[in-house]
């Protein structure tokens, strides 16, 4: 699951992204309960070593999407600043004279 997630990491939207850490936790819980009955072989700590490893750069992918998401948000809100100030509040029956000189 997580050499499948690594070779396209950077082609996952968050919610792909998200959905394979949702799946990634539960397959780690059952490994926590598992290993609390049995100690874990060599073999099996230098897989989870290697997998524990990869965590950096899935880690930093979720970090970059993270960050457009909060540069999205902030120029969102200042898009709806900037609209607000032009969409000065009137009332409709209202009516604007002009004086001429």
């Amino acid at each position: 699951m997580t050499k499948n997630t690594l070779s396209s990491l950077y082609n996952l939207d968050f919610e792909q992204l998200e959905a394979f850490i949702e799946e990634r936790q539960v397959v780690v819980d059952q490994l926590l309960q598992h290993f609390s009955d049995t100690q874990a072989s060599e073999r099996e700590k230098e897989v989870i070593q290697r997998l524990v490893e990869q965590d950096s750069e899935i880690l930093a992918r979720m970090n970059t999407l993270r960050l457009e998401a909060q540069d999205w948000l902030h120029k969102r809100g200042q898009a709806k600043v900037q609209r607000n100030a032009y969409e000065a509040g009137y009332t409709p029956d209202s009516f604007l004279m002009d004086k001429r000189k």
